[in-house]
């Protein structure tokens, strides 16, 4: 009976050390922001999904983030200094992170990177960015019918691919429901600014722009609509409780699953590095309810026939024919765009007014 209890003791101790030693030594992951989680818009998505990591994964993560991040130098020193104090796996979710997180990458062989939107890679770098494009499909196809001016107002942040290839995904959509349609483009060269997102928003109302669209990271385009009484569309998640009465829906960015996923493999040693890029099909990009109040129902079934042919395949935003800027034929009748175009796209599509900046 001794023998036994004895046996039965040193189980005991070892599970329980075996289940300290789970707990002590969780991997650490780590987040590098561009604004702040309160944005809820761009950061804040990616927030939500380094909480539903931790809720996915228990004590087997923990987590930190650093926020404000500017894209330059201090990018580095925020990146270094996560790498330098154990952490496992880290994210750096902004374009302009991407020379930056291979540098530190370079210093830290043994550390995981992913970098969000960008296209180098490296051993110990993944990439991974969302399909959103797809949504803005969807948002094109709905301004094109909802307009009343025939002008649409798109504050852009910075002109990288990303950047322009929603704004020809939205063009093209809107216009073959309205011929009519006119884009009027701001560059505002920041992601995180809430009182130069809402002036490019009211300078383009002034300019007879009737719905506001935004690749910026703040609810104040969708607020300085709500002002003005006219129309916008949410960025990132559903932002329709801080202008609920020109919200018109939102293209939501989900990164839980795919936090969860990398940090899992992480923990389990299978981590290796790959590019994903998902959209609607895989849950990645989302649309936010749309606002009944300001929509009518045949054109909210047509969204969500959209959504539905794009999850399916039998509806590409970029099938041709697409032609340039110079009229030039870039997707030819019949087929679609390929990744590699829409990866890096740097053309404006026909029929959009102005240059993109250099």
């Amino acid at each position: 009976m001794i023998k036994i209890f004895k046996y039965l003791f040193v189980i005991s101790t070892f599970s329980i050390f075996a289940f300290s030693n789970a707990i002590a030594d969780p991997k650490k992951v780590g987040f590098i922001y561009i604004g702040p989680p309160g944005d809820h818009g761009w950061t804040y998505m990616h927030d939500v999904g380094r909480i539903h990591a931790e809720r996915m994964l228990g004590d087997s993560i923990s987590t930190t983030y650093i926020e404000g991040v500017p894209e330059n130098a201090d990018a580095v020193r925020a990146i270094r200094k996560l790498a330098a104090s154990g952490h496992d796996l880290i994210f750096t979710t902004s374009f302009n992170y991407m020379d930056q997180t291979l540098e530190v990458a370079k210093e830290f062989p043994n550390v995981k990177f992913e970098h969000a939107t960008g296209y180098k890679r490296a051993d110990n770098v993944s990439t991974y960015s969302a399909r959103f494009y797809e949504g803005r499909t969807i948002i094109g196809h709905i301004a094109g019918k909802m307009s009343k001016t025939n002008t649409v107002g798109y504050i852009a942040s910075f002109p990288i691919p990303e950047v322009i290839r929603g704004i020809n995904a939205f063009y093209l959509a809107a216009s073959k429901v309205n011929p009519d349609i006119k884009i009027k483009i701001i560059w505002v060269f920041t992601w995180y600014d809430p009182g130069k997102e809402a002036d490019a928003a009211n300078t383009l109302i002034n300019q007879g722009a009737d719905i506001i669209v935004q690749h910026t990271d703040t609810f104040a385009p969708c607020q300085a609509a709500e002002k003005a009484g006219v129309m916008a569309f949410g960025q990132a998640s559903n932002q329709e409780e801080f202008c609920p009465n020109a919200h018109l829906t939102a293209i939501e960015d989900i990164w839980g699953p795919y936090y969860a996923e990398r940090a899992k493999a992480v923990v389990e040693g299978t981590w290796t590095s790959q590019d994903t890029w998902d959209g609607m099909a895989e849950g990645m990009v989302v649309m936010s309810p749309y606002n009944s109040k300001l929509m009518p129902a045949d054109l909210i079934q047509e969204a969500i026939n959209m959504e539905i042919a794009i999850k399916d395949g039998t509806l590409h935003p970029f099938a041709g024919p697409i032609y340039n800027q110079a009229g030039e034929l870039v997707v030819p009748e019949g087929q679609n765009a390929d990744d590699g175009m829409l990866a890096g796209m740097s053309f404006y599509v026909q029929g959009i007014d102005g240059e993109i900046p250099q």
